[in-house]
């Protein structure tokens, strides 16, 4: 017998942000196998979601290039969609500028330490 996920476990597998999903998925228990035939052939509601969001801030943080922790101290608090998230990269704000900056100093300090070793 396959283990359930529940469904915000299920919506982090998938990507997408859970309050967006219909709602017989945010009430279901999926097992893995279920996961994986949406994977395979994804219902409309789930390719529409991963095209457009709202996205989760995982995801909204990686479309900026920024930090999870990163979108909090901008006060970013709403998941986005991906209108909101060009308009974003399209004209950056300085939190956006000092953010990315930032990510990029983890990143390459994390890189630097890995040749350390």
């Amino acid at each position: 017998m396959s283990q359930t996920l529940k469904p915000i476990n299920a919506a982090a597998k998938l990507g997408v942000y859970l309050p967006a999903t219909p709602p017989e998925f945010q009430q279901a228990a999926l097992t893995r196998e279920d996961l994986d035939a949406l994977r395979a052939d994804p219902p409309e509601w789930l390719v529409e979601l991963r095209r457009n969001g709202p996205f989760p801030r995982d995801v909204v943080a990686a479309k900026l290039g920024i930090s999870r922790s990163g979108l909090a101290r901008a006060g970013v608090d709403e998941a986005l969609d991906a209108e909101q998230i060009g308009a974003l990269l399209a004209d950056p704000p300085e939190w956006l500028l000092r953010e990315r900056r930032t990510q990029a100093g983890v990143v390459e300090e994390k890189e630097r330490l890995r040749r350390e070793r």
